[in-house]
């Protein structure tokens, strides 16, 4: 995808409807990056810098909302971030990292294309022992890929009942915030090259970002808007995956 303003536009739209639901849009980007012919030693550093920017409004706006429980958060993130920081030290080849792209892509469209959750009472706090263990592996997988995990915290959490779907839109803000911060550390030690149009695609998601994390902190996200991108990302993921 050669053209700047469509690239432009599509990572602000990317960040709106993700950030309905908590998340921030990092395997999209990676999506679009890699379909444009961006190299994964630039690729993954830039979708880290967009997740950030918009995984701050989104912790924001679902913290002020109160929907965000830090003592739901902690185990997994105490764990996840040393081990992102890791992952994003570790080079993957091209292949393998489309591979894994390409399979995130697949997981992130399965989770859009459900229905919301009904909201319902859930626990104050996830089991100790499994969240540090499921921490330290989601951890190293986004530093790995360059994610930031939402998209596998996030079904989750849903699937066991440990939060309900406000709550668990907010915990997986929080949670790609803290490890898309230890991601980008870990691949800036490499001082990669990133792209000249990167500020104009922050300002791009950070207004996608505010508009989708608003609607998402008060209201459920439309769900044909959601079902049309998970329709997008699979066969996305579908190309990278099969190369």
């Amino acid at each position: 995808m050669s053209d700047p303003v469509l690239m432009t536009v599509l990572l602000g739209l990317i960040a709106a409807i993700y950030s309905t639901v908590g998340h921030a849009g990092a395997s999209s980007y990676l999506a679009l990056l890699a379909l444009s012919g961006m190299v994964p030693e630039q690729a993954r550093p830039t979708a880290l810098v967009l997740n950030l920017v918009v995984a701050v409004i989104a912790t924001t706006r679902f913290a002020v909302a109160g929907h965000l429980r830090w003592q739901l958060l902690w185990p997994f993130a105490l764990t996840a971030v040393p081990m992102a920081f890791l992952g994003g030290l570790v080079e993957v080849p091209h292949w393998l990292w489309k591979a894994m792209v390409g399979a995130c892509l697949l997981v992130a469209a399965w989770r859009l294309w459900l229905p919301a959750p009904v909201e319902r009472i859930a626990p104050e706090q996830a089991p100790i022992m499994p969240a540090l263990g499921i921490g330290a592996g989601l951890g190293f997988l986004s530093g790995l890929i360059g994610v930031g995990g939402g998209i596998f915290l996030s079904p989750l959490l849903l699937l066991t009942g440990w939060a309900s779907p406000r709550t668990t839109a907010a915990t997986s803000a929080a949670f790609i915030l803290l490890n898309s911060a230890a991601g980008l550390a870990g691949r800036l030690t490499a001082l990669p090259a990133l792209p000249p149009a990167l500020p104009w695609w922050a300002l791009a998601v950070l207004i996608g970002g505010w508009i989708g994390s608003r609607i998402g902190a008060a209201t459920i996200s439309p769900l044909v808007l959601r079902r049309l991108l998970a329709t997008v990302l699979a066969l996305a993921g579908t190309k990278l995956a099969l190369g």
